[in-house]
């Protein structure tokens, strides 16, 4: 996939998370122990031979330069192509603000135009999935089709997927439209939000937007003009996860604790990578006891700890039992404390004998460096 230019576009709605995307984007949200979600997308294009990527960050964009760095965990920091980061930027001398992403494409069009990549593969960060790129292009080129959508079929009985976009094909099994998710039915065709393109048709797109006015999204303006191209759908059968809720972000966490669905998220087509951050081993004292849980390294565990996901540097004291929670990197745990259903944000103390349940479908949150006790937060 040498001639096709990777693009990860973060201009993704994060306002379900709440303080989980208080300062960071949906990207940037920890997962299994020791990921972000934006680590999956990467990998995805690094293993399917994609080494030229650009990467659209967001107005949060602090966490996303900390986080990706110069690309050395993904191989991407090379003298020719590599990883490039896209930032916001403001017009001063007007007063109207921008809004949607296709200004953020417009004001960085050089960078397509003078990479030598003939095709383009866009796509956002949140769905999660150990896909073959190289496949998917594959099919794209032997199509000959100008736009290629990437879908999946599903059958949705809980509603993981409202608000997600469902591609539409006639009784003859042929590409219609592209709509908006609304629970209406139970199996339908999930758009993965995976698109090739030509980078020809791309500027089509982009200056015809700009010029007339009638997109503030990328996306809203493949979607005006799917009439005027030859449009391809590809058919994904693997697992994927949406991260667009605190729910699913919670399930999806959880979901790993399954050895079928983790074997095939994190090895199927090659192994996911992240930034590396050395610890110690985990040490497991005296008390501690553990059952179906993901442990990441440098933790301290003196508990009790089931169906759970524990990040780097957590230390849970003695007496504690912590049952289907996340605990992010380096949170306290005092001694005495129960929680069950919790997220617990980076940096986190839990003072001793705290209680904190939450429920299945609505978690209980501990915001990033919260200090919590029977007092009340801190």
């Amino acid at each position: 996939m040498k001639n096709c230019l990777g693009m990860i576009n973060l201009s993704e709605n994060d306002g379900a998370f709440g303080v989980l995307c208080q300062n960071r984007p949906t990207s940037m949200l920890p997962f299994a122990g020791r990921y972000r979600v934006i680590d999956f997308m990467l990998s995805n294009m690094v293993n399917s031979g994609i080494n030229n990527i650009g990467v659209f960050t967001g107005n949060k964009v602090r966490s996303v330069m900390d986080h990706l760095g110069s690309g050395q965990p993904w191989d991407l920091d090379r003298k020719i192509n590599g990883l490039f980061l896209f930032t916001p930027t403001y017009d001063y001398t007007s007063i109207n603000a921008k809004v949607g992403d296709l200004d953020l494409f417009f004001q960085n069009k050089s960078f397509v135009k003078n990479a030598k990549q003939e095709h383009l593969f866009f796509a956002k960060s949140y769905m999660l999935a150990n896909i073959d790129l190289s496949q998917a292009y594959e099919d794209y080129i032997a199509s000959g089709a100008d736009i290629a959508i990437v879908y999946k079929k599903v059958s949705d009985v809980k509603n993981r997927f409202i608000g997600c976009d469902k591609i539409n094909f006639s009784e003859a099994g042929e590409f219609v439209s592209i709509g908006h998710n609304l629970g209406m039915e139970e199996d339908f065709n999930l758009s993965l939000e995976m698109y090739f393109m030509k980078k020809t048709v791309y500027f089509d797109l982009l200056f015809d937007s700009v010029e007339k006015g009638n997109a503030n999204y990328l996306k809203q303006a493949i979607l005006n003009n799917l009439g005027k191209y030859k449009v391809h759908t590809i058919e994904y059968k693997g697992y994927v996860s949406c991260i667009n809720s605190i729910r699913n972000y919670f399930d999806a966490n959880m979901a790993i604790l399954n050895p079928e669905i983790s074997n095939e998220l994190f090895f199927e087509h090659g192994h996911i990578f992240t930034k590396v951050k050395d610890e110690p081993s985990t040490h497991y004292m005296k008390n501690a006891k553990v059952k179906n849980s993901f442990i990441a390294n440098g933790c301290q565990i003196d508990g009790y700890v089931e169906n759970s996901i524990i990040f780097r540097g957590v230390k849970i004291e003695k007496g504690c039992i912590v049952r289907n929670s996340i605990i992010m990197q380096k949170t306290h745990i005092d001694e005495n404390v129960h929680l069950n259903y919790t997220i617990l944000d980076k940096r986190t103390t839990i003072n001793q004998g705290v209680t904190l349940i939450g429920d299945p479908s609505l978690p209980y949150i501990g915001g990033k460096k919260a200090v919590i006790s029977k007092e009340g937060n801190l």
